[in-house]
């Protein structure tokens, strides 16, 4: 049987890939900061450490397959920092990977980071893929599109009445479920992918993404265009000492929502299905 490390396990991709590799008939050892997070997990075995303290990993992936990180900051509020997680905490993972000579190593990364790497949040995550891809070592980098948790702000404009877009609402982007994106996951890394581009089964422009949204509540669609240089300011704003809780994700957002965010077409849940659940 194939042993699979996990990090990030407690999240919400890391859950989904700990499902998933469990379901395929894969060792889970599961990477977790608090074992009473853990009770649920589908996982044969777990490890508690911090990843950011490389001490702590000495020796925890004897006989591993594969490392699949899905290690990185979300609204974690202990004084770390993108750098200090999604940057020193995998290049952490990658160098005990390393020492104990695991074949395969992959990566949950961002679609289109190389366009967003000023933003610190992405930056920290290239800084970590270029390091990855220097080492020696096989990898996998997934770069999801968008997950369908993000576009629950669209439902929640929607709720609030009006949805906010920038520019005319064309840009496009398949956003996709945890569960799909761990499914690809299992298939790229099982199929030695080095790089794989990962959306949902569905394309939608953010227009349609704000009908959908409108149409859900059944609610009469009522939307406003901002002009772009609303957003390329906010973005500059968020730059001026706002904490990084706020300013991180809201940069991120704001950044992604500028372009067209497309992977290969993966899956099978609908957003429909999840905004309907979400009400």
């Amino acid at each position: 049987m194939n042993t699979v490390f996990i990090a990030g396990a407690t999240g919400y991709l890391g859950r989904h890939l700990c499902a998933e590799y469990s379901r395929r008939g894969w060792y889970v050892t599961a990477l977790v900061r608090d074992r009473s997070r853990a009770r649920d997990l589908a996982a044969d075995s777990l490890v508690e450490a911090q990843a950011t303290d490389p001490s702590t990993l000495r020796g925890v992936m004897a006989g591993v397959d594969l490392v699949v990180s899905a290690l990185g900051i979300t609204k974690q509020n202990d004084g770390l920092t993108y750098r200090d997680v999604d940057y020193q905490a995998n290049l952490n993972l990658l160098h005990e990977a390393l020492r104990a000579h695991v074949p395969q190593f992959a990566y949950a990364h961002v679609l289109n980071a190389a366009a967003m790497r000023d933003v610190p949040l992405v930056g920290a995550k290239c800084d970590f893929v270029d390091a990855l891809l220097a080492a020696d070592i096989a990898h996998t980098v997934m770069a999801p599109s968008g997950y369908f948790s993000d576009m629950g702000d669209f439902l929640s404009m929607a709720r609030g009445g009006r949805v906010w877009l920038f520019g005319d609402g064309q840009n496009r982007i398949n956003p996709i479920h945890g569960a799909d994106l761990a499914a690809a996951t299992v298939d790229a890394t099982a199929a030695r992918r080095p790089w794989v581009d990962i959306g949902g089964p569905d394309v939608f422009t953010h227009n349609e993404l704000a009908a959908l949204a409108f149409d859900v509540l059944g609610r009469p669609a009522r939307v406003t265009h901002l002009p772009d240089t609303v957003r390329r300011g906010a973005i500059q704003m968020l730059r001026l000492g706002i904490p990084r809780q706020i300013a991180g994700p809201a940069q991120f957002f704001l950044t992604a929502m500028g372009m067209d965010m497309i992977g290969e077409c993966h899956g099978n849940h609908r957003l429909r299905d999840h905004f309907q659940n979400a009400t």
